[in-house]
């Protein structure tokens, strides 16, 4: 039950955040970035029905299609996320200012809002429908990626809002906000770059490891591997460290190996001993 209410608390609070990103700044300045909402945006303009009646209207076609297409299962992780989406965006608009008209502030703090809203909707297992389920119905048809599916039926919305508005300046927008939305969506999605994975090569395999474990406290993984090159056996040594120990251990591989080929990558989640644990929210 814990784990319910901490779910569907975690999609309310996505879809308040992307209503307001609609309502105080992206709706008022015209800026319609790509997906339903978009298409909303541009009706609401057209004839007057409020964005959050034009979100619901626009997924009942694509509900329907869905259910038809891929299931009932597919659907029902959605309903919930989208029909609070478009409550939320016609139960605040009449309460919230709008704060500029600046379009490119409009268009930074309208997409940020947006990719928080809709990273944390994704994280909490979770749609607000739209040219998500669009583009996974269009998948089942075509064959083609998802991302690309999106690209291009955001595109469309894009070119429709530019068309409509009569200012490909505001198309332009539009197209920036959608880059936005994308990487605050993986930042949520994937989280801040708090960790450093290292992938060393050596061949003094056990004195590294043992170092990493003893000075660190951290694990690591050894598998065996060839030079392509040199054809001789070499091990590769696997360990993640928070990066405040990045330096210390570069330090326990110089030491133990200067000869050791390192290579360092960013890692945005780490789960398991050490780090954090697995997150699992049920139906």
């Amino acid at each position: 039950m814990y784990r319910l209410i901490k779910q569907y608390t975690g999609i309310l609070i996505g879809v308040l955040l992307v209503a307001l990103g609609l309502n105080l700044f992206l709706v008022p300045n015209k800026i319609a970035a790509g997906g339903v909402s978009g298409i909303a945006t541009i009706i609401y303009y057209l004839f007057g029905v409020p964005v959050g009646t034009a979100v619901l209207a626009l997924n009942v076609p694509l509900y329907i299609a869905g259910i038809i297409r891929m299931g009932y299962s597919f659907v029902l992780n959605s309903l919930f996320g989208t029909i609070a989406l478009s409550l939320a965006i016609d139960l605040t608009a009449p309460f919230l200012p709008v704060p500029t008209d600046n379009l490119l502030l409009a268009t930074i703090y309208g997409g940020v809002l947006n990719g928080l809203g809709l990273g944390l909707v994704f994280r909490f297992k979770s749609t607000t429908g739209g040219t998500d389920m669009l583009a996974a119905i269009l998948r089942s048809y075509t064959g083609y990626d998802i991302g690309q599916l999106l690209f291009m039926v955001d595109g469309l919305v894009v070119l429709s809002a530019g068309i409509v508005f009569k200012s490909w300046e505001l198309a332009m927008y539009a197209l920036i906000c959608i880059f936005i939305i994308s990487k605050v969506i993986d930042l949520v999605q994937d989280g801040f770059s708090y960790a450093k994975g290292f992938i060393i090569i050596t061949n003094e395999p056990r004195a590294v490891g043992n170092e990493i474990m003893k000075q660190l406290d951290r694990g690591a993984t050894v598998w065996n591997a060839r030079g392509m090159y040199t054809g001789r056996d070499r091990h590769i040594l696997l360990s993640v460290v928070h990066r405040s120990e990045v330096t210390k251990l570069k330090d326990i591989i110089h030491q133990a190996d200067p000869r050791a080929f390192v290579i360092t990558a960013d890692v945005h989640e780490v789960i398991g001993e050490g780090f954090k644990q697995m997150a699992v929210y049920k139906k």
